[in-house]
């Protein structure tokens, strides 16, 4: 087929080759999933500023994300079960984006673990910590990450209790996967990922199984999360968790200015103003909407990262152009790993990082660092 030239491309291809209830997983929302949809389609109302007889030249994407050198403002967040998009997905993609020279972020819920990308990328990455009542665990799997060289811990705040999917109850989606009639034929459609994860045995939540308590198997796993998400989380813990990683922090689900506030009070290093992709609470503001007003409460005493809806080069300049200092992708990454594997992360950021420079240069800028609200229409430096 023709060389993918957007991320919808990379979607498409990702929806034919991934079996239905991973690509669900990845491509969905919770209840009506209208704040799914927001989080893109708010991006829309957002115009530029086309400047002409600027000099264009010598143009840099370079910049930084918690003080760490990074070859455009772009990390690739953390995301479940990525494993499952394409086997041994989360290495081929922390490989890409290593390559790309970009942050990886693991997820706790990822297939391959930290040991895994810690062997077989060789680069420093970025792990993403959920709370769990077992605190013992928590401090082991803590400890984990730094004898992985894990350089910033990003601790998600908004998984308290899971938000209700329609479309993973309709598949099946567990730990086992239910195999309904339905999901065995539709897995016998997917030959190229079948044969990938008959040759890996990274099959399972490999930061969990054989490490939590009374997890040996997939078979205990899902008693034991559905159990150990906690609904108690405070800013005690968050303190708690601050003092025993002693690195950079990243607070992860901030959507609202009075926790942009908390999270400012807190010590913590940044925060990222997520909605986790519109998988929580549904009828909740997209990501881009609820940015302004958190740069507005906490711009100047803490760097302020996005995440949500980036679908291309653009949304990423409008978020930097409304006060981020850095974005995530999540479903634009998982696309290309499900399209491609690793070929396809790296065509996901080669996308979003010529999408980026070309609009730059258009709205008359050449170095990223320098871009803020004078590029928008009806907006200020």
């Amino acid at each position: 087929m023709a060389q993918p030239l957007t991320i919808e491309d990379l979607r498409i291809l990702a929806k034919r080759r991934v079996p239905r209830m991973f690509y669900d997983y990845a491509d969905s929302g919770a209840w009506t999933e209208g704040t799914y949809r927001a989080n893109e389609t708010d991006f829309a109302v957002i115009k530029l500023r086309q400047r002409v007889a600027v000099d264009m030249t010598n143009r840099t994407l370079a910049s930084t994300m918690v003080g760490q050198p990074v070859a455009m403002p772009v990390a690739l967040a953390p995301t479940g079960l990525t494993g499952m998009q394409h086997a041994d997905g989360e290495i081929l993609a922390a490989r890409a984006a290593a390559k790309a020279g970009v942050p990886f972020t693991l997820s706790t819920m990822s297939i391959c673990s930290l040991e895994d990308i810690a062997n077989h990328v060789g680069k420093p990455f970025w792990f993403q910590l959920y709370v769990m009542k077992d605190r013992d665990f928590i401090a082991r799997l803590i400890q984990r990450a730094k004898d992985a060289g894990v350089t910033a811990l990003v601790l998600t705040l908004d998984l308290q209790i899971l938000g209700q999917r329609h479309k993973d109850i309709r598949n099946g989606l567990s730990a086992p996967p239910k195999p309904t009639i339905a999901n065995l034929i539709n897995l016998a459609t997917k030959p190229r990922w079948c044969l990938g994860m008959l040759d890996t045995p990274r099959r399972s939540f490999g930061n969990i199984v054989g490490h939590a308590k009374g997890v040996g198997d997939l078979s205990s796993l899902s008693s034991w999360t559905a159990e150990q998400f906690d609904p108690a989380l405070s800013w005690d813990d968050v303190k708690w968790i601050k003092d025993l990683w002693g690195g950079k922090l990243i607070l992860k689900g901030i959507l609202d200015p009075e926790d942009a506030e908390m999270a400012a009070k807190s010590g913590a290093d940044a925060l990222i103003v997520s909605n986790h992709g519109g998988r929580q609470l549904d009828g909740a503001l997209s990501s881009i909407a609820a940015l302004p007003a958190i740069v507005e409460q906490v711009g100047g005493r803490m760097e302020i990262l996005f995440d949500g809806g980036i679908r291309s080069g653009q949304d990423v300049i409008k978020a930097l152009a409304l006060g981020a200092h850095g974005t995530f992708i999540g479903r634009a990454f998982l696309y290309g790993l499900g399209a491609m594997g690793e070929e396809g992360v790296t065509r996901c950021l080669d996308i979003i990082r010529k999408e980026l420079d070309i609009t730059m240069a258009l709205c008359g800028l050449r170095d990223v660092r320098d871009v803020d609200g004078r590029i928008l229409v009806g907006g200020k430096g």
